[in-house]
């Protein structure tokens, strides 16, 4: 049996920087969570296809996991992997909240791959594994990075390690959930023409305590809580006040 902890993340800050190709882009500060995580465990059993245990109600077809399994299996055309999993199932141990913008699915996704990569020494490079998991979702070469702290860009694809002192992080997540792809279609309806690059110049240089400190306004550090807020309204009376919103939501966090 063999284990890896896949944490969560919050957003330090969030800017959209523009829309290209169908996209949103950004320059986020993505965060570890230390204390906050899903456990994937590797578990030996007689398999006839692919099984994952602990992720209730959702269809394996539509699991992250499921989904990294395929697109790693069809990146190397490995057969090692088919062969593993004829003898192995994945165990979920879930402690991160869904719809909570904390990056659960996305983490579980790459802690798999990073594991996976060492497990059936597939020998791909960090971007190797980095270009892969793009493919599944916008945060995962983030997790598969697996910095404490870095500044994302682009499409996500792009990140960079911000070495700072480690964060003591505090979540709060609401019985709201926010669907991601609604709350980025209502930012480009009713808030992309009015970004200001110039407003967040410089940030991406600047400690994330210095940022939190300094704009405490949660609406002016992460674009998303505008949207988010025009389609989900209670979100305003679950915000607790010193606390900040962390990308597309429902969830807010403070440094203690």
């Amino acid at each position: 049996m063999t284990s890896i902890k896949a944490h969560a993340k919050v957003n330090i800050f969030l800017k959209i920087t523009g829309h290209q190709n169908g996209y949103h882009t950004l320059l986020s500060r993505f965060a570890l969570v230390d204390n906050l995580y899903d456990t994937i465990t590797i578990t030996a059993q007689k398999c006839d296809r692919f099984i994952i245990e602990g992720c209730d109600g959702i269809a394996t077809s539509s699991n992250t996991i499921y989904k990294a399994y395929q697109a790693l299996t069809e990146a190397t055309q490995n057969s090692k992997l088919e062969q593993f999993f004829k003898e192995h199932k994945v165990v979920v141990s879930k402690r991160i909240p869904s719809l909570a913008g904390l990056g659960g699915g996305s983490s579980d996704a790459a802690a798999f791959m990073r594991l996976m990569n060492t497990l059936c020494t597939l020998g791909l490079s960090t971007q190797e594994l980095s270009r892969i998991g793009s493919s599944i979702g916008a945060d995962l070469p983030f997790f598969i990075h697996n910095y404490s702290s870095a500044n994302v860009k682009g499409f996500g694809e792009i990140v960079e390690e911000f070495k700072e002192e480690p964060l003591h992080i505090e979540t709060m997540t609401p019985p709201i959930g926010c669907d991601t792809t609604l709350v980025y279609k209502t930012f480009k309806k009713e808030f992309l023409s009015k970004i200001d690059t110039n407003s967040f110049d410089g940030w991406e240089e600047r400690g994330s305590k210095e940022i939190l400190e300094e704009i405490q306004n949660p609406l002016l550090l992460n674009d998303l809580y505008l949207s988010a807020r025009e389609l989900y309204p209670n979100l305003e009376a679950y915000a607790p006040k010193g606390w900040y919103f962390s990308g597309s939501g429902s969830s807010f966090f403070r440094l203690v």
